[in-house]
């Protein structure tokens, strides 16, 4: 059984791979829909052309992976693409977020991250695809959006690494660096305090990025910034010292 595997996908940007990959992948059998509200998922499924695998689990749970990892075994699935997009961040100093506020971040922006990629790789054969969703976060510590801010840095890290690991495999993987983008990410986010202000002059419509990080991922593209802004905020990165831009940042709040 051929099978795209979308984590994320009760929401946001996870939603629209979903839809934008219905319409245009052909010769998968299932989609397999992984988030905690099943719900969402179901709705999402009705206006789709392919049919449907609902994972309704907290992608951090052990269950999750054995249940995944069995359902791979018994489908004898060859996975086509797997799409990473289940994360989450939080505004605020560390010093004045729970431990488990924090931990939570990193286990499903990193742990859980890794654990799926690696529970489908041995399902994997040559021009798979792997997109990882990271952030132009990645390219600069974010005070006040700091495990955030460092999470993704791993999620380009591991991505670039996995990238050219699997090159003998011919599998192709493409982490994608958006900066703000339009969805139910900054309502959690901001739950305790907004982040710089004037990020919201360069949100992305989701669309926009799902529909450059296919097209990436189709031309084997490893890393990827969707948005002239954030092209930009890349090289501004490479070109100044990091500490000069986070002074800069300190008038910016």
């Amino acid at each position: 059984m051929k099978v795209i595997i979308i984590t994320g996908a009760s929401s946001g940007i996870g939603a629209e791979f979903v839809r934008q990959l219905d319409r245009k992948v052909s010769g998968v059998e299932e989609f397999w829909l992984v988030a905690r509200r099943k719900g969402r998922m179901e709705e999402l499924a009705k206006g789709l052309e392919h049919p449907v695998r609902i994972f309704a689990e907290d992608i951090r749970n052990q269950s999750f992976y054995e249940e995944l990892e069995h359902q791979l075994k018994v489908c004898m699935a060859e996975v086509k693409m797997l799409v990473n997009c289940a994360g989450y961040g939080i505004v605020g100093a560390v010093e004045n977020r729970s431990k488990e506020e924090l931990l939570g971040i990193v286990d499903v922006n990193c742990k859980a991250l890794t654990a799926v990629t690696m529970l489908c790789l041995p399902y994997m054969r040559k021009n798979a695809r792997i997109i990882q969703m990271a952030s132009s976060a990645a390219y600069l510590p974010q005070p006040g959006f700091a495990v955030y801010a460092a999470s993704k840095s791993y999620v380009l890290s591991f991505s670039r690494a996995l990238s050219e690991e699997l090159q003998k495999r011919g599998i192709f993987v493409t982490a994608v660096c958006p900066g703000p983008v339009d969805t139910e990410f900054f309502k959690r986010a901001e739950q305790y305090g907004a982040t710089y202000g004037f990020k919201k002059y360069f949100r992305m419509q989701a669309k926009n990025v799902v529909k450059t990080a296919i097209r990436a991922a189709k031309q084997k593209r490893s890393v990827i910034t969707p948005g002239i802004a954030m092209k930009g905020f890349l090289v501004l990165t490479k070109l100044v010292p990091h500490e000069v831009l986070l002074r800069v940042m300190r008038y910016l709040k």
